[in-house]
């Protein structure tokens, strides 16, 4: 029996768009570009960024000054010959420190936003897509749109803190990314290396475990909770990771089941395991006699 092949990201953005939308909504940039006098933008009241670092403006207003803007702003027409900035108030706001008089913006009509945007959702919603398929989606409307992640979960029928944990999935080293999208590791172990995102060699180090070694979500996550209560040896993280020691391999034998360890933030619990309620009176057996 063949295997399904395991799927990536596909062609980005545009294949997450369904056969049957109307592609014409989707031309190139450089087919729709207008260069607009700046005073003519105004920005987006459903803009959730509400602050702009002083100093990142003035570093991506020099950018400016020296190549100009690569990536063109989009908007929409509001009347009267001005427009409402969809995507790239920060450009918008670098090009009039820059000093320049207009910018190259992609127009697009409202009934064109609410098709695009309807499209994104309904993808975001498709049983096939991959948790990082849904993170680009979901991103793409909070970024492209100006939609708010509150605002998204509430049409797709989700809890705000899901969707985070989405979009988080973004922010995964390339390798852990790639190793995601082919399925190679699950949802629950990628939120486990993204708890690591200030110690890239201990995600990498994870990755790699995970992948050759097996590891289970919990087991990454005790690995986790090794490296931030502060262990550094190698052999100890391991230790904590271990389901099984010398020891529960000797408490094991004696009475004649297996017994795992589970790690918490503070300590653990053992962990043994009984066939019905008669091996449970075996076990507890011993116990009675010590």
């Amino acid at each position: 029996m063949s295997e399904t092949p395991k799927r990536g990201l596909g062609r980005g953005f545009d294949a997450l768009i369904s056969d049957d939308f109307d592609k014409s909504l989707l031309l190139t940039a450089e087919d729709r570009i207008e260069k607009i006098p700046l005073k003519q933008l105004q920005p987006n009241p459903r803009q959730p960024r509400k602050h702009f670092d002083e100093t990142a403006l003035e570093q991506l207003a020099g950018s400016i000054k020296r190549h100009g803007i690569v990536q063109p702003l989009v908007a929409t027409p509001s009347g009267k010959g001005s427009y409402t900035l969809i995507a790239g108030e920060r450009r918008w706001r670098a090009a009039g420190l820059a000093g320049l008089q207009t910018v190259p913006a992609i127009v697009r009509e409202r009934r064109e936003l609410e098709q695009l945007e309807l499209a994104l959702i309904e993808n975001v919603q498709r049983v096939d897509l991959s948790p990082l398929e849904q993170a680009v989606s979901i991103e793409r409307l909070h970024e492209q749109f100006t939609v708010p992640y509150d605002e998204i979960a509430e049409r797709l029928g989700k809890a705000t803190s899901t969707v985070h944990n989405l979009v988080r999935l973004l922010r995964l080293p390339e390798a852990a990314r790639e190793a995601l999208a082919a399925g190679n590791i699950s949802e629950g172990h990628a939120r486990a290396i993204l708890a690591l995102k200030s110690d890239t060699e201990r995600q990498a180090y994870l990755l790699k475990s995970i992948i050759s070694q097996g590891w289970s979500v919990r087991q990454a996550e005790r690995f986790v909770l090794s490296v931030k209560a502060g262990t550094k040896e190698t052999k100890k993280v391991h230790e904590h990771v271990a389901t099984q020691t010398p020891a529960t391999k000797r408490l094991s034998r004696k009475l004649k089941t297996s017994i795992h360890i589970r790690r918490t933030a503070h300590g653990g619990k053992l962990e043994v395991n009984f066939r019905d309620d008669d091996d449970l009176q075996r076990i507890l057996g011993f116990f009675d006699q010590a």
